[in-house]
C-alpha cells in the first residue's frame, strides 16, 4: 500500500487540529463578546464592586460611588 492510500498520516492530522483549534478561538471569542468595549452599565456595575471592595469607610466608598455614577453619565453621552 502506498502512503498516499493511507489516509490522512500524521501530517494530515495536525492541519487539521489546527485548523479546528482556530475555529474553536474564534467561535469562543464570537459567542463570549471578547474585544469589545464594555458597556456603561457593564464598566458601571465593575466600579461600584471595586468601590465595595476597596473602600471601608464610608466617605471614602460615598465618594467611589459618586465617582462611578460620573463616569457613566459621561459614557452615555459620549456614546450617543
Amino acid at each position: 500500500m502506498v502512503d498516499s492510500e493511507r489516509g490522512m498520516g500524521a501530517f494530515g492530522l495536525l492541519i487539521l487540529l489546527a485548523v479546528l483549534g482556530a475555529l474553536g478561538y474564534y467561535g469562543y471569542k464570537a459567542m463570549s463578546g471578547s474585544g469589545e468595549p464594555p458597556s456603561c452599565g457593564g464598566a458601571y456595575n465593575y466600579c461600584m464592586k471595586v468601590c465595595g471592595g476597596t473602600t471601608t469607610e464610608a466617605p471614602a466608598a460615598q465618594a467611589c460611588q459618586e465617582a462611578c455614577a460620573r463616569d457613566q453619565a459621561t459614557c452615555e453621552r459620549e456614546r450617543k
